[in-house]
């Protein structure tokens, strides 16, 4: 089963179905840039989940932002935690030919035309949290903040760039 497959079942974000293959919550393989879910340890999960508490909020600090993937930076008395990989956490999946061109891509499970993905990667500089205030950060050009997609389908919808990645990172901490 897809990543988008799962999220649709799980009731979460695609994002948080590439945490759980990347920390082991749920067994998963990668295929040609792509993550394969086993649909029975999908499901193990999901009734996991249904016994737990209440999610509490999602605790920002700089040794979570690390675990779910960002390098952390001190110098010249500044402490941040960089997310490289921002895009996925926004909803963004991309598959690549052995050249390095896109030969798939999605945004939050709907298809997108390959070209878009540099537009979107692009419309983002920096996503960082800053250890000093507990807060995240993006640096964003032009649109990031009303980021108009065209899906497949022929529907355009816009998006905050930067508030589906805040909310994907949110995702990815809260499910440590």
């Amino acid at each position: 089963m897809n990543t988008t497959t799962a999220a649709t079942e799980a009731h979460v974000t695609v994002a948080t179905i590439r945490t759980w293959c990347r920390i082991g919550a749920v067994a998963a393989v990668k295929q040609a840039g792509r993550w394969v879910i086993d649909t029975a340890s999908l499901a193990a999960r999901i009734a996991i989940g249904k016994m737990k508490r209440p999610a509490k909020p999602a605790v920002l600090t700089a040794e979570s932002i690390v675990a779910i993937g960002g390098r952390r930076w001190q110098k010249n008395g500044h402490d941040r935690v960089y997310i490289n990989d921002w895009a996925e956490f926004a909803g963004l999946e991309t598959s690549y030919y052995k050249s390095g061109n896109v030969s798939g891509a999605s945004f939050q499970g709907r298809g997108i035309a390959n070209g878009r993905v540099a537009g979107i990667v692009s419309a983002i500089d920096k996503v960082w949290f800053d250890a000093a205030d507990g807060q995240l950060h993006a640096r964003y050009y032009g649109d990031a903040l009303a980021y108009e997609i065209r899906f497949y389908d022929g529907m355009r919808q816009t998006f905050d760039l930067v508030d589906a990645t805040f909310s994907g990172i949110k995702t990815a901490v809260a499910a440590l």
